[in-house]
């Protein structure tokens, strides 16, 4: 087991919240994190390398070889957890190497995960993440072939220890659609039975909630260019493709090359306004671009982040050195600053 001064040396920088450490995941977890922070995270988020078919610079297993690394992350992360912590989890469809059937192991890793007998894990609510700005995939059977269609969505499994974490559905509200907002001002409808035999009350669009509850799917562009996209405030409703980002905009003009699976800033926005609350601690163990890591630092929550390629780490400083975002980051010089940032 690594002893405390070699772990401090991975940390590449530290802000007024959090810290970003290069290594290995699971290596950092077993020998620091579950020494000095069992129990302690309200939140970890976090978008796994995925088993894709071919290999990514950034990292991915596959097969069966990916199965069993995926599950053993369960004690892991229970043990890390606090009683009502949560565990989000976003991962998308893996298909059949030269075949077009889509794999159930992103499912079979689901099962296991949450049924390591090592780890008391159970699936609080499956989300599923909409993005028609993803690239036609898989390409062989859609724009070759063309016998499948694209595919444009991610699995966001929440997990959790507890029946019943921590949550509060009044933090992520949609704005009220127009119609709803009529009702609310008249507050005249119809109520009375319906025929799913549901009862609606005289009283139960009269109050203004301030929004209506959030739904488990999250269209980053709209399914239906007709009506108004409405995710809640903190879900930014635009795709991760979108060009005025400051890190996108920064790696451009830096000539440096992004993590091409960056998760999108809504979505990690969402799930710590939703589970967490101001200084509660969040650990993303596959930080990527680190945006879990500035999301939690704009929502004034503490963070560990943990990336294995200590280029897309470097990298990650970007997101901390936005003109508006007074982070008081501080890059460690041992592990070389800006000098090892990776060029395209």
């Amino acid at each position: 087991m690594q002893n405390y001064d070699e772990i401090i040396k991975k940390e590449l920088y530290n802000t007024k919240y959090g810290r970003l450490f290069v290594g290995d995941s699971v290596e950092l977890s077993k020998s620091y994190l579950c020494r000095y922070y069992k129990n302690k995270f309200n939140l970890i988020i976090t978008s796994p390398p995925f088993p894709l078919n071919n290999k990514k610079r950034y990292g991915n297993l596959q097969g069966n070889e990916y199965y069993e690394w995926f599950i053993k992350l369960a004690p892991i992360f229970s043990s890390l957890l606090t009683d009502d912590g949560s565990l989000v989890i976003e991962i998308g469809n893996a298909w059949e190497q030269g075949r077009p059937v889509q794999s159930l192991l992103h499912l079979e890793c689901l099962l296991g995960l949450v049924k390591n007998q090592h780890a008391d894990l159970r699936l609080i609510q499956e989300f599923v993440c909409y993005n028609p700005s993803r690239l036609p995939s898989p390409a062989q059977w859609v724009t070759i072939n063309r016998i499948r269609t694209v595919d444009s969505y991610t699995h966001v499994w929440w997990i959790a220890k507890s029946d019943f974490p921590k949550a509060d559905n009044t933090k992520v509200l949609r704005p009220y659609s127009k119609k709803m907002l009529r009702l609310i001002d008249k507050k005249k409808f119809n109520a009375g039975k319906r025929p799913s035999e549901h009862k609606i009350s005289q009283k139960a669009f009269a109050k203004n909630n301030g929004g209506s509850i959030a739904h488990n799917l999250f269209e980053l562009e709209t399914l239906d260019p007709s009506r108004e996209v409405r995710l809640p405030h903190n879900v930014l409703s635009f795709s991760n493709s979108i060009s005025n980002d400051y890190y996108l905009k920064r790696c451009r003009s830096d000539n440096i090359s992004p993590h091409p699976a960056r998760m999108h800033s809504g979505l990690v926005n969402f799930f710590i306004e939703f589970l967490t609350r101001e200084n509660d601690l969040v650990l993303d163990p596959f930080a990527g671009s680190n945006t879990t890591g500035y999301c939690a630092e704009k929502l004034k929550r503490k963070w560990i982040s943990i990336e294995a390629d200590s280029g897309y780490a470097h990298n990650s400083i970007i997101r901390f050195e936005e003109p508006s975002f007074d982070s008081k980051l501080k890059v460690s010089t041992h592990l070389g600053g800006d000098s090892v940032r990776k060029q395209t």
